[in-house]
Parts: C-alpha cells; structure tokens; sequence
C-alpha cells in the first residue's frame, strides 16, 4: 500500500467503509493494533533503530514475531526499512510520516494510562 493512500482517499472525499471487511484500511488497523504493532510503533518514536535494538526494546518479542510485525508496518507505510550494504547487513527501522502520525495518539493514550494507574507496590 502506498504511503499515505489513506489520507490521499480521504482528502478525496471518498471516504474509507472501515467495517466494510474488504477495507483496506482495516488491515492497517488490524497492524496497527496487534499485540505487537503497537509496541513497535511506540518505541520507533524516539529513534530509529535496528532489528536487535527493537527486538530489546520490546520485551517478549520473537524474532519471528518481530520479523513479521515489522514486515505489514513496512507495506502498510508506517514503517520505513533502511538496508546498509555491509557484512552482515545493518537494517535499521524508524517511523514514516504516516507513521508518526499515527502513534501520536498511542503514545497520548500510553501516558495517560500510565498517570492514572495506582502507584507499583514497593517490593
């Protein structure tokens, strides 16, 4: 899916069917807030980082699990994937605009949930 189609049809005034299950911006809901699509997106907002960076950022991530968050979030154009021709490769991960964008309103969500939860009991 292109970056930014979403916003392109929006603008466009034909608007998304979103429970429509033919949807394509469904599917980029269903990433966006999968068990991990979430966290993923959370974390690259601060930096851009690499597989195993991302992989430690985010505790009780597989690699599989990682691998294939990180692969819809790419296709979607959240997420945008960096290849450094090295050996072995570097592939580094940071947030696309869109990207941006959306987790905006996720880290919002994350603070608030934060504030307002009981203090941790000592121990």
């Amino acid at each position: 899916m292109k970056e930014g189609a979403q916003l392109e049809q929006a603008e466009a005034g034909n608007r998304y069917e979103v429970f429509h299950t033919d949807c394509p911006a469904r599917d980029v809901v269903d990433h966006v807030t999968s068990r991990w699509g979430i966290w993923v997106l959370i974390s690259l907002r601060s930096n851009d980082l690499r597989f195993y960076e991302l992989r430690e950022s985010i505790q009780g991530i597989s690699e599989k699990m990682l691998a294939q968050t990180l692969r819809a979030l790419v296709q979607d154009g959240l997420v945008w994937r960096e290849v450094e021709p090295t050996t072995p490769p570097q592939v580094t991960y940071g947030l696309s605009e869109f990207g941006q964008e959306v987790s905006e309103p996720l880290t919002d969500l994350f603070n608030r949930i934060t504030q307002h939860l009981p203090p941790r009991p000592a121990g």
